[in-house]
């Protein structure tokens, strides 16, 4: 998921037991399938195709493989087949592992998140006062479960709906709206979900129809969901509908296409939320997500948003029909909408926030010795990535243009931005699958270095841009001039550790002449353009959904709404 803030990187391997993951390996081996899926067979069809574009079908292939297979131990294989092909491109640079760092009052407790930076309020209490007064970023992009893709819209997403499962301040899945944990066939392709009898904010009753609705509504093509991929875990009926089915108002029967170790959490995550039928097709004539554009929206979730003045702030009140409303100990939840973390720390210390999700950059150090400030972990990747469309690369054959991709990536000095902007131990990175992720077989993923992350390498990268057909003039200082320019747009969202990181890689970059520009864009616009591939190089980072590698290889794939770097596109 889409993080928007500097602040999360993971310190420190962490292994959750919660669902299959994979460890991050190279292995020769095959696929399930047979097929040849390997990173060389990609590269070796470039003469044939004539394309910069990495050719991308086998890693499709390999995705659907992964997906299906009921080998456990290939399916491992065949994860790190998957990312050597990913980093092969050279179009996913990832520079450190996240945490998250926030402040909260010392009179506030009960506050809890999970590795997915999910963040729970609900139960939260604050000496002589039924209101918290919270930031989590600027204006969300959707508040629509269904359409949402980053972790600020997920936390909003967690105060207004509930879904079957959910995570408890443990990071333990518990049962949400259902009764109990899924009973599960003895294949493991039949889930049988038991419903409890809970409402919507507007007293009508939650069914499991509401469920079959609301999956269905989230992989139609007319929704356009960005998340549309998390549900091909499940089976489909002839007509292309999902094989989910309400048998009685309260029973759900899920068929799955194969067993899947992580499906548990998939039934925590936002995604697979309800949302009210009625309310949507009232609003979504034209435009998916309108029904949840402004306040007043049905939801099932612990609080409902009675208040929302865009850009600025938003109120959400309980919600006396959760199910669970009894345990909601806050009874207000003032959100102050801003990315700028200068004003966000100013109204912190002013009292006039009691959590804030981002610190600046500069005052990390003063911080660190203070109560009130907090560093825990997370499990997801903060990187950059290239437009592999870009006209940048035209001209080039693609094993020049992975190579001019390859050239940036060491050049970056990542121990430096750890050290500098991060200041909280954050771990550099030499992998897109982060520590600490799980292999669903018993193991931990990650067991490879794709370069050396605590240091930079300027030789190796001069000579991979000169077989792009670039010439340097040593200027005598330990820097050279490069012919022809070489202008390379960065794009950033407002935050002022993304300014710096980019400053560190801006600074990096001119030890060859390479001139960066970084340029700046609200939020919702920088999210549309990434996902447009309106951009060069721009900043990215995910944080894991749930603990599993296909959560951070399958949005790679050519239908995926999350395929920035636009691969088979």
């Amino acid at each position: 998921m889409k993080k928007k803030l500097l602040a999360l990187m993971l310190s420190g391997a962490m292994v959750f037991g919660l669902a299959a993951c994979g460890g991050k390996t190279a292995s020769d081996n095959g696929g399930s399938t047979g097929a040849d899926t390997s990173a060389e067979t990609d590269a070796g069809s470039e003469e044939a195709s004539g394309s910069y574009t990495p050719q991308w079908d086998a890693y499709d292939t390999l995705i659907k493989d992964i997906k299906t297979t009921t080998d456990f131990a290939a399916r491992v294989d065949m994860m790190h087949k998957a990312e050597d092909m990913l980093m092969d491109t050279w179009a996913v640079i990832p520079i450190y592992y996240y945490n998250d760092l926030y402040l909260q009052k010392s009179d506030v407790d009960g506050i809890y998140a999970n590795a997915y930076g999910f963040k729970y309020f609900q139960h939260a209490t604050k000496a002589g006062a039924d209101t918290l007064k919270i930031n989590l970023a600027s204006e969300p992009d959707h508040l629509d479960p269904a359409l949402n893709s980053s972790v600020d819209g997920a936390c909003l997403a967690i105060a207004a709906f509930s879904g079957i499962m959910e995570y408890n301040e443990a990071g333990e899945l518990v049962p949400a709206v259902a009764e109990a944990a899924p009973e599960v066939s003895d294949d493991g392709l039949v889930y049988t979900v038991k419903l409890k009898k809970t409402k919507w904010s507007n007293g009508d009753d939650l069914k499991a129809a509401d469920f079959v609705y609301s999956w269905n509504r989230a992989v139609d093509e007319k929704t356009a969901a960005d998340y549309a991929y998390m549900f091909d875990v499940i089976d489909r009926n002839s007509d292309g509908s999902l094989k989910v089915e309400a048998t009685d108002d309260y029973t759900l029967s899920i068929t799955l296409v194969s067993p899947c170790p992580y499906f548990d959490q998939l039934l925590a995550f936002p995604a697979y939320f309800p949302v009210h039928q009625a309310s949507v097709e009232a609003a979504d004539t034209e435009t998916p997500g309108t029904w949840a554009q402004e306040a007043g929206f049905v939801c099932n979730g612990p609080y409902t948003l009675t208040a929302w003045s865009h850009d600025e702030s938003m109120k959400y009140e309980k919600n006396p029909n959760f199910y669970d409303a009894d345990k909601v100990t806050m009874g207000t939840l003032e959100f102050m909408l801003s990315a700028d973390d200068t004003a966000i720390y100013a109204a912190y210390n002013s009292g006039d926030l009691d959590f804030a999700d981002t610190v600046p950059t500069d005052e990390v150090q003063t911080l660190k010795s203070n109560p009130e400030f907090h560093v825990i972990d997370n499990m997801g990747t903060y990187y950059a990535a290239f437009n592999v469309k870009s006209d940048l690369f035209a001209g080039m054959t693609e094993q020049q243009a992975k190579d001019f991709r390859h050239a940036i990536a060491i050049l970056i000095d990542r121990q430096y931005i750890v050290d500098t902007v991060g200041q909280t131990e954050q771990v550099v990175a030499d992998s897109y699958i982060p520590v600490g992720m799980s292999d669903g077989n018993g193991g931990e993923f990650k067991n490879k270095s794709y370069y050396d992350a605590a240091t930079t390498d300027v030789e190796t990268a001069k000579s991979l841009l000169e077989g792009c057909g670039y010439t340097f003039t040593d200027n005598g200082d330990g820097t050279y001039a490069c012919s022809p320019a070489i202008s390379l747009p960065y794009v950033i969202n407002e935050n002022s550790g993304h300014q710096k990181v980019a400053e560190c890689i801006q600074s990096d970059l001119s030890v060859l002449g390479i001139e960066m520009t970084i340029q700046t864009e609200d939020w919702n616009v920088f999210l549309d353009d990434r996902k447009a591939g309106n951009y060069t190089f721009a900043r990215e980072g995910w944080l894991a959904d749930f603990d599993d590698p296909i959560n951070m290889l399958e949005m790679f794939t050519t239908d995926s709404g999350n395929n920035d770097p636009q691969f088979g596109r």
